[in-house]
């Protein structure tokens, strides 16, 4: 039976399933992916295993069912006509095939989006990594369902289309820089919808009138360290920048003591990774560099060479932030507005804000950089299954909508 012809609950259920084989960590296919993912990425295998658990512990049929009906209102509405009051009746079907092209860096990015596009029922052609990491849970997906196996392929290619034919594809979902996401639109046909996440940043803002407990500060300076050192700052969720308002019960000086503690905690539990000679080089020269500006009166410097990690404070606000691996550079600002005139000078667009309060004012510079998500100190890489990633749905872009009047 084609996949078309299935209940979306069916479809639903075998996803879930096979997600919940994934969810084991001795599941063989689990096992030798992270091989692999270690071998192609270089983060340590213990950032891997939380990487995976993130990525399969969402993919339950409750929440795969909620995120569906969040956006379409009904899951039946995917199956057939579904009758409204006073409306005519509705039915999603499926946009057609739909291409995922992942980027290199985040684990398994393209999977949500692929597994959505097949509950809406389309047909899927998925890049994979090096890693084959989409494949291999695909594999599984396929012996939850044989007609899934029909409608999934995953495969290696070069460049932003390689072999694939993109101008083919009824809606495109891309992952990548700026230069990438522009390439692939071009390749694409005029009727294709055009799912496209460009590089972007995550910051965090940690207001002065943040109250803490005692020992709360301690704990905190833990989850700003674990949005840092998880996925060694490479992943558009990760933290590179801090700004912390003035007057607090901590100055921003304190803070960086109080952080550069936390980062060797953490470490233990996020080693770093493998990285190539070029970035650490980089690193070297930006903490050579903030060391001159701080023994000049300019700033400070906090490095801790067991966690192969860098914080900067104070680095001169002409100059773009550096986006190193594992490196943090910390601004004191009095007011969001600062936050606001840095992001605009440097053409930066946020992907998310962690703050502790979420104040108005704070919330809305977020919003106006550009960020999608607002969440909390520790969740900045933890999206909800139900997240707009990048201000997109799940999967209201992998359908199309029909009425009947009749």
């Amino acid at each position: 039976m084609p996949l078309v012809q299935h209940p979306v609950g069916r479809i639903v259920a075998a996803v879930a399933d096979a997600a919940e084989r994934w969810r084991d960590a001795d599941f063989p296919p689990r096992v030798r992916a992270l091989a692999r993912i270690v071998e192609r990425t270089g983060y340590a295998g213990e950032v891997v295993e939380y990487a995976l658990d993130r990525l399969f512990q969402p993919l339950t049929r409750d929440a795969l069912t909620d995120a569906i009906t969040s956006e379409l209102g009904r899951l039946e509405v995917l199956d057939r006509f579904v009758a409204r009051d006073r409306l005519p009746a509705l039915r999603a079907v499926p946009i057609g095939r739909v291409c995922v092209i992942s980027s290199r860096t985040t684990i398994g990015v393209g999977l949500w989006p692929a597994l959505f596009a097949i509950c809406a029922k389309c047909s899927v052609v998925v890049k994979d990594r090096e890693d084959a990491l989409i494949a291999a849970f695909f594999a599984t997906l396929a012996d939850e369902l044989d007609a899934i196996g029909d409608a999934l392929v995953a495969m290696r290619w070069e460049g932003a289309a390689g072999s694939v034919d993109l101008h083919a594809f009824d809606a495109v979902v891309a992952f990548g820089s700026d230069a990438g996401i522009a390439s692939i639109g071009r390749a694409l046909a005029p009727t294709a919808r055009f799912i496209a996440h460009p590089g972007s940043l995550s910051a965090g803002y940690l207001e002065a009138d943040a109250a803490f407990e005692r020992g709360a500060a301690a704990a905190l300076a833990e989850s700003i360290a674990r949005d840092v050192l998880l996925y060694d700052t490479e992943g558009c969720l990760s933290l590179g920048l801090l700004f912390i308002e003035r007057g607090g019960a901590l100055a921003p000086q304190q803070w960086a003591h109080e952080l550069a503690g936390a980062f060797a905690r953490v470490t233990i539990e996020f080693p770093p990774g493998a990285h190539d000679p070029a970035a650490r080089a980089r690193v070297a020269q930006a903490r050579d560099a903030a060391t001159v500006r701080a023994s000049g009166g300019s700033g400070a410097v906090f490095s801790d060479p067991g966690a192969n990690a860098l914080i900067v404070l104070d680095p001169p606000k002409r100059l773009p932030p550096a986006l190193l691996p594992r490196t943090l550079e910390i601004h004191a600002v009095d007011a969001p507005s600062e936050v606001a005139e840095y992001l605009a000078a440097h053409r930066l667009r946020l992907q998310a804000l962690a703050t502790v309060t979420a104040r108005a004012d704070v919330t809305a510079m977020g919003i106006d950089a550009g960020a999608t998500r607002i969440a909390a100190f520790g969740a900045l890489q933890a999206p909800a299954l139900g997240d707009r990633h990048g201000g997109r749905p799940r999967i209201a872009d992998f359908v199309r909508w029909v009425t009947r009047d009749a």
